[in-house]
């Protein structure tokens, strides 16, 4: 009884040990964005750099309460978010069918991979003006550009993981009597689903590049048309803003897969 007392003991220990030094860290990060905020805000009140390009804190935030209420930012907000989901989605999908063709024809996979590694290495800028001539401006050039960017390296990804599933599980799977289809349910899916959450985490973050660049030059909404109008009249404060509400979205997408990863490693656990 004892024993079991001190055992629990250390754990709670090691729960509190544990918050203490998330609390330490999130501390860490809110510290060092408010010192680069005031470092930003006193270097254009004080001159050491040009407000104009470089714009400050006191102005992007007027900036951004000025296109809040007349009503454009949430509009161009709204577009790039679903824009990115609806790649991201595609994205997963389409990556997820076909690593899963590959992996159930090894003589498909050799055939295919150094076209899936050349794709992946292609600079996906270079794609952006033929998907305009070959889909004209709008949403699903947009969407085209942002699943260009990500889906090779998300099927290589998937596949890799798909492969890295310890063989013997399979082998126990089809001794048996469990089908080819029956080890990719039970032990190959379930077993790289750490990887896959990984991918998908970087996935989100390509398939709002992908966006993002599929806007510069095929849009009249979202937030890459604001940055490449800002640019074009010198409204540097729009440019400044749009980038840090990107960031704001991509930590976002970022931390809700990281909150499912979460959840699924405790459900895994339980």
């Amino acid at each position: 009884m004892k024993a079991n007392k001190k055992e629990l003991t250390k754990q709670e220990e090691f729960v509190r040990e544990h918050r203490r030094e998330h609390h330490r860290i999130s501390s860490c990060r809110l510290l060092l964005f408010l010192l680069f905020l005031i470092l930003w805000e006193v270097s254009a009140d004080l001159g050491w750099i040009d407000s104009f390009f470089f714009s400050s804190p006191r102005l992007v935030l007027s900036c951004f309460l000025s296109m809040m209420r007349d009503g454009t930012l949430p509009m161009h907000i709204g577009i790039t978010l679903l824009e990115t989901v609806l790649s991201f989605l595609l994205v997963f999908v389409v990556s997820l069918a076909c690593s899963t063709a590959l992996w159930y024809s090894p003589r498909l996979s050799r055939v295919l991979e150094p076209y899936l590694v050349v794709l992946n290495s292609l600079p996906k800028s270079a794609l952006a003006p033929l998907l305009i001539v070959w889909l004209g401006t709008g949403t699903r050039t947009i969407i085209a550009a942002g699943i260009s960017v990500a889906v090779f390296g998300s099927i290589i990804s998937f596949y890799t993981g798909f492969q890295q599933v310890d063989e013997e599980m399979i082998i126990l799977i089809r001794t048996l009597g469990g089908s080819r289809r029956d080890a990719f349910r039970k032990v190959v899916l379930p077993g790289s689903l750490p990887i896959l959450l990984s991918a998908t985490k970087v996935n989100i973050g390509l398939a709002l590049v992908g966006v993002v660049i599929g806007e510069f030059l095929a849009a009249r909404r979202g937030l890459g048309y604001l940055i490449i109008y800002g640019t074009q009249v010198f409204h540097l404060h729009m440019v400044i803003t749009s980038i840090i509400l990107l960031c704001i979205i991509a930590m976002g997408f970022y931390k809700g897969i990281q909150y499912v990863e979460h959840h699924l490693r405790i459900r895994r656990q339980i």
